[in-house]
């Protein structure tokens, strides 16, 4: 099977763009901050830069695991599901539904392995200026010089290898087993998260305003809200829908197709939903502490500025995964549709009414993934703010959220219709002839 898997990629190569695109991504980001390890490893580094490499490399290295994990979920999810047909061919042809997950499960391993090979070349640039980075911001020596050794390098592979395998295995185990699913194991996780992020943004109310721990029971109640609703998208999605007071061709259609396919949009959904709680979350909370220090005339200590530094860029990494997941799964799940789009040009629609249908869709998903993301982000941003400044809500907060929905509106909106146009270059009969 792994020899199909070599030539299923050989012969079909574009099908696993995205999937490449995802683990070169997350092994790049992965290597650049797990060689702070190895930099930190070196004779001659001082206990404060040691403990600031191994900061940067012990948080951020976590979000890129589950964002690793996330993003080749997501693109290989939608990958399967696009390959149904086949793969049921294959099973009616005398593959073991075992002989299948060993097939994509090596397919996926491959274009990982692929993937995180090319990225060990830009990670060692990338560790570098994020090195300098530091050390302009006084945190760590000047002294200190950049290196990229096994720690970086293994756990870059091992991470993305492990990550794709264990991604395709659930993406392709639905598949064999008939379409079945069990949803009691989610729900149960789903509201675990739930009540542990609200718990956890209860327990800003037990920090005093100058604690410097202040901002991580919030931050990490948002998250897991975030992931809580994120769980829960197909549900929450089922229940917009119910509510939607839309009129017209268009709208009802885009309501009617949401409805259907309320299982396969969950991976869009989730981006949306935590992009907007955790970006919005963090960004706000850093510049509402920010702005109190500089009110009170104190400078920032060196673990200020590491948990400044770490906020931002764990913001900038989701900001390219988020972007990236989005593109990947819009883009593959519009162009699937090729079929649908010529069967409604054929039926009498105009490709300016199949657009509409597309763009309303995708401001359907937008303002559903929006909202919930920001729920989870006021749940830690009030109690924060509350507690920090005595405000209830901080005038930081407007600004950093009309910008993560301007971005969410912007990818989501964009890469669908953008698609859905190339896609209607095609003559309707010629779409439908060609995926029937």
């Amino acid at each position: 099977m792994f020899v199909l898997a070599l030539r299923s990629i050989r012969h079909r190569p574009g099908r696993f763009l995205a999937t490449l695109l995802s683990a070169f991504l997350g092994a790049a980001i992965i290597m650049v901050f797990n060689s702070m390890h190895d930099t930190a490893g070196q004779g001659g580094v001082d206990p404060v830069s040691s403990e600031t490499l191994g900061t940067a490399a012990g948080v951020v290295g976590g979000y890129g695991t589950l964002l690793v994990f996330f993003a080749v979920a997501s693109t290989l999810t939608v990958n399967v599901r696009q390959r149904s047909a086949e793969l049921e061919l294959l099973r009616c042809s005398g593959a073991t539904p075992a002989q299948i997950r060993r097939m994509v499960v090596g397919e996926a391993v491959a274009v990982a392995l692929l993937g995180a090979a090319l990225a060990a070349g830009p990670a060692m640039p990338g560790g570098r200026a994020l090195l300098g980075m530091f050390q302009d911001g006084g945190q760590v020596a000047e002294s200190v010089e950049y290196s990229f050794g096994p720690i970086a390098l293994l756990s870059g592979m091992g991470i993305t290898l492990t990550a794709s395998a264990g991604a395709a295995f659930l993406a392709v185990r639905r598949l064999t087993r008939g379409g079945r699913q069990r949803t009691g194991a989610k729900r149960f996780l789903a509201c675990a998260a739930l009540a542990t992020g609200a718990a956890g943004a209860c327990a800003s109310f037990l920090f005093s305003a100058t604690d410097e721990a202040l901002m991580a029971p919030p931050a990490y109640g948002a998250i897991l809200l975030s992931v809580g609703f994120a769980l829960l998208s197909p549900r929450l999605l089922r229940g917009v829908l119910a509510r939607l007071p839309l009129s017209g061709a268009s709208g009802w259609l885009a309501v009617c197709n949401l409805r259907e396919r309320a299982d396969h949009l969950a991976g869009i959904l989730m981006s949306l939903i935590m992009f907007t709680a955790v970006s919005t979350a963090t960004l706000t909370m850093q510049a509402v502490e920010s702005d109190a220090v500089k009110a009170s005339g104190l400078v920032k200590s060196v673990d200020a500025k590491n948990l400044e530094t770490l906020n931002l860029t764990v913001v900038g990494i989701i900001a390219v995964f988020v972007c990236v997941m989005l593109v990947n799964s819009l883009y593959a799940a519009t162009t699937y549709r090729s079929r649908e789009f010529g069967q409604q040009r054929l039926a009498g629609a105009t490709p300016a009414q199949v657009l509409g249908v597309v763009g309303a869709e995708g401001a359907i998903l937008t303002v559903t993934g929006v909202f919930f993301g920001t729920v989870a982000a006021l749940a830690g941003v009030v109690p924060f703010t509350v507690v920090r400044t005595d405000a209830v809500l901080p005038d930081q907060f407007a600004g950093v959220w009309l910008a993560m929905v301007a971005v969410s509106a912007a990818v989501t909106l964009g890469t669908s219709l953008a698609t859905a146009r190339r896609v209607l270059r095609t003559p309707a009969v010629g779409a439908v002839a060609l995926a029937a």
